[in-house]
């Protein structure tokens, strides 16, 4: 049994806890959220245990394993920034990986993932660091995805797309054959993709269009998954 510590107290650690109770072997501890307001409630029967402040003293007393717990609406930085700074304290994030999920044998993810129910990622395609795979999305053959992207609720690669750093692509979107999504771009939800994307850039729309060229560089809020 692992024994893990969840960062974050939002909707989107409550699905991670559901994800790794499903798969079975860890055991959630506890939680750290900058929120001191937090401390002593509980998401999921799991405490919130303080804030980031607690790691150090954690790690002293043998915790190794971490989870991100910090959603996304859209930008992705607070999550990267989550786990860029606690991987360098020495914490391993696990695999979050719901058992329903359909990966294929050819296919691989990067270190500390978030795979959630009826994910399917299909043969040859790569996956990067801290990559965030909801419910239901599907990734086909041969697509690439970089470190700290989210493939929200439903959304649908087709074959050899390539999603780049921190990129978001929306609940329900559709991405077609080919398309390149860049670094740090959002596709809003429902949107279908048939062009490349810049670099940043927000695309919105059937068929999807530039909303305006750069994206927000923080967002707060979390994705309720």
């Amino acid at each position: 049994m692992i024994s893990v510590v969840g960062l974050g107290a939002g909707g989107h650690a409550k699905t991670v806890i559901s994800i790794l109770r499903a798969a079975g072997g860890f055991d959630c501890v506890g939680l750290l959220d900058p929120r001191r307001e937090l401390i002593g409630t509980h998401v999921a029967g799991v405490e919130v245990l303080g804030d980031d402040s607690l790691l150090d003293r954690l790690r002293r007393e043998g915790l190794a394993h971490v989870f991100n717990g910090v959603g996304s609406s859209g930008v992705t930085d607070p999550r990267a920034e989550v786990y860029e700074r606690t991987r360098a304290q020495g914490y391993r994030f696990v695999a979050a990986v719901h058992p329903s999920a359909i990966i294929d044998p050819r296919a691989t993810i990067g270190a500390g993932p978030t795979v959630a129910e009826s994910v399917i990622v299909k043969t040859d395609s790569r996956i990067g660091d801290n990559v965030l795979l909801n419910t239901a999305s599907i990734v086909e053959h041969d697509c690439r995805i970089e470190n700290h992207v989210h493939i929200a609720t439903g959304a649908r690669l087709s074959g050899e797309v390539w999603v780049g750093a921190g990129a978001h692509v929306g609940a329900g979107a559709s991405v077609r054959q080919g398309v390149r999504i860049g670094r740090r771009a959002i596709v809003g939800v429902g949107a279908a993709v048939v062009h490349d994307v810049p670099d940043g850039a927000v695309v919105v729309g059937v068929p999807a269009r530039v909303l305006r060229g750069t994206a927000p560089t923080r967002c707060g809020a979390e994705e309720e998954s």
